[in-house]
């Protein structure tokens, strides 16, 4: 290995141990590449270099003539909980707004969940940064099981669907997901504040209880520069 690739990511990796650490947190602008010349001794093209790296693994977004800025750190967002919950986990509290809450009937999804009823207690939200970047778009379908009729009325609890689940006896044990990338639609797209036809991540999640039977059905749309689907495979070799 040449010494200026060690240079580098010896940079690189100060640097992401500070975002991971949240020394750098979500957001900030890093210091710029003079400042980070002088810190570490090191040539601007070694700078250049070091947070290439770090754009590579998800850790920064670097934008011409701007800065870089620090972007979520990389750490898989765990959503069992709800993406509030992941994104809180982070360190990057959204704000959450409930755009609908009703009973509704979809015979379509019923029979595609094979569920002998076809009401569902619709729950729409939009989730927002705190500099009014509109990140996500999700939709909840709960098949209407007893303790949940009156939730129109009386609201979410702790304005948490997870938690209005909970006091309902309903937990979510097991599930399956699949995510896409899609168009956004004329309508999703104003809603989200963008380009009808931008690329998000589409996330489709049904969770199910201990025994089985839906708890919940959620279609997410999610900015890519936000969130990222990671899997895992194989097994380590023994030491």
């Amino acid at each position: 290995m040449s010494e200026q690739a060690r240079k580098h990511q010896r940079v690189a990796r100060i640097l992401g141990r500070e975002i991971r650490g949240g020394t750098l947190r979500t957001g900030s602008r890093l210091p710029g590449e003079h400042a980070l010349t002088q810190r570490f001794s090191v040539s601007r093209s070694t700078v250049r270099e070091a947070l290439r790296s770090l754009a590579d693994e998800g850790l920064v977004r670097t934008h011409p003539g701007i800065g870089s800025f620090v972007s979520f750190d990389g750490t898989p967002l765990d959503n069992r909980h709800g993406w509030t919950q992941a994104l809180t986990a982070q360190g990057v509290p959204p704000e959450t707004a409930v755009l609908r809450l009703e009973t509704v009937e979809e015979p379509a999804l019923s029979t595609r969940l094979g569920l002998d009823s076809a009401r569902f207690l619709a729950v729409d939200r939009m989730r927002t940064l705190p500099d009014g970047v509109r990140l996500s778009l999700e939709r909840s379908r709960v098949p209407l099981h007893p303790g949940l009729e009156a939730v129109p009325e009386t609201g979410l609890v702790d304005g948490s669907l997870t938690a209005t689940l909970t006091a309902a006896g309903l937990v979510v044990a097991s599930g399956e997901q699949r995510a896409t990338a899609v168009p956004l639609t004329p309508e999703d797209a104003a809603q989200l504040e963008r380009p009808a036809g931008t690329s998000f991540l589409r996330v489709t999640r049904t969770g199910r209880s201990p025994v089985g039977s839906v708890v919940e059905h959620v279609v997410s749309l999610l900015d890519p520069e936000r969130f990222e689907l990671r899997t895992s495979f194989g097994e380590p070799e023994p030491p």
